[in-house]
């Protein structure tokens, strides 16, 4: 947005004379000096004007101290039964964190700003690649964006593991700037390494060019993707210390966490908010009940309000209306299978991989396991060699997949081993005589 003042405000003001302080200015004099006058005055307003504007609007994280409290307190009526729900969010999606089965979307598969849940793959890949002890030395450049900051001093030095806690805490675009510096070099190589982990997850969809997530054409991601991004960090024990803490100190100061849901939301665990004016109020929350743990993604929310209540809905609604259920334990044994020319005749089968999939009760019935393996193999094999797959179809489609692996080498009967057993007969007939 900017602010415009049309040519007849100006032929207004100079016609009816404007006071400024004690001195009336009266159309007097020279003309087009009076009307430099006044459209030099009109720029600086304008000016002026758009400085205020954008930086209201570039704050990340801004508190509109509006109050939430009172959403928690009932059920979200949309996400009772088996309706899906309606929310104001602009765009949204719940996936099981272990499976990453969809539970719910809307527009969850269209580019759109992200602001400060970009700071999700900043952390993760600091932390990958850095050291909580390693010393940050805070440049020029960091310790002057706008936005959201924790203060950073120019020159100064602090720990990456403190400016971890300040970037996802209290939303520092210093500190994710300096990170950035500090981890990749540049600002710019670091949204080269956060691009390059985005395409190994498998967030094709999603393009960084940030650390902090401040408005940028050419900075972009989705629900989904966000999602995808949000299921490979909380991976990361580190990553999940931080992101579920509710208040830190950083440098002598009480630092709470921008994450409303932590505090109201019952098994709230994570993740990040953010806000820009091009973004809207967005939130990542995670959230785990009986130890089965979801990812509520919602982006463009008009209101601080309209962001939590549409996280609590989706989040009620997928622990109201699915169930996570466990069908395979990892080494757990599947079956038995014949070995061709094996020096054992049979070979035991296992489970390369845990399997819990989120369904509702009426899907649960209709779920189909198929077995993909042959029922010989042939020898020799050698250990952790795969030999088939168990899917998991719901109506025709793949929910989830294992692999059948073997936890034993067996060696293959050769040559030898007929010759061998060949000359233990003949021994045996000789000595029999």
């Amino acid at each position: 947005m900017s602010f415009v003042i049309k040519e007849t405000y100006l032929t207004y003001i100079y016609h009816s004379g404007f006071n400024y302080g004690s001195t009336k200015v009266q159309k007097v004099g020279d003309d087009r000096l009076l009307k430099k006058f006044l459209k030099i005055l009109l720029v600086v307003f304008v000016i002026l004007a758009n400085m205020f504007y954008n930086d209201l609007s570039y704050a990340d994280d801004i508190s509109d101290d509006e109050p939430i409290d009172y959403l928690f307190n009932q059920e979200s009526v949309e996400a009772v039964g088996k309706n899906i729900p309606k929310i104001s969010a602009g765009a949204a999606i719940v996936i099981d964190v272990a499976s990453g089965r969809v539970l719910y979307e809307k527009n969850a598969y269209t580019r759109r700003s992200i602001a400060s849940t970009t700071k999700i793959m900043t952390a993760i890949v600091a932390i990958e690649n850095g050291k909580e002890n390693e010393d940050v030395i805070v440049s020029k450049k960091a310790a002057s964006i706008s936005g959201s900051q924790v203060n950073l001093q120019e020159g100064k030095t602090y720990k990456l593991g403190d400016l971890l806690y300040a970037m996802m805490l209290r939303s520092g675009n210093d500190a994710a700037i300096a990170i950035a510096e500090h981890v990749g070099g540049s600002e710019e190589a670091f949204a080269e390494m956060m691009n390059r982990k985005a395409a190994e997850i498998g967030a094709t969809n999603t393009n960084f060019v940030t650390p902090h997530g401040l408005d940028n054409p050419q900075h972009y991601s989705t629900p989904y993707d966000l999602a995808l991004i949000t299921q490979y960090a909380l991976r990361n024990e580190k990553f999940c210390k931080i992101v579920g803490t509710k208040a830190s100190t950083f440098m002598g100061s009480n630092i709470t966490n921008t994450n409303e849901m932590l505090s109201l939301y019952p098994g709230a665990d994570g993740v990040k908010t953010g806000y820009t004016g091009q973004a809207g109020r967005c939130l990542v929350t995670s959230a785990t009940h009986d130890g089965w743990r979801v990812i509520s993604v919602v982006l463009n929310c008009s209101s601080r309000s309209v962001r939590a209540q549409s996280s609590k809905t989706l989040l009620d609604y997928a622990f109201n209306n699915y169930k996570s259920r466990e069908y395979l334990k990892e080494g757990q044994r599947i079956s038995d299978i014949k070995l061709h020319k094996g020096l054992e005749d049979n070979i035991p089968l296992y489970s390369d991989r845990d399997i819990s999939i989120p369904l509702k009760e009426e899907e649960a019935a209709k779920l189909e396991t198929i077995y993909n393996f042959s029922g010989e193999i042939e020898a020799p094999v050698k250990i952790y060699s795969k030999v088939g797959t168990i899917d998991y179809r719901l109506d025709g489609k793949l929910l989830a997949s294992a692999d059948i692996i073997t936890h034993n080498e067996i060696g293959r009967k050769d040559f030898y081993f007929y010759f061998n057993k060949i000359f233990k007969s003949w021994t045996g007939l000789v000595r029999g005589k």
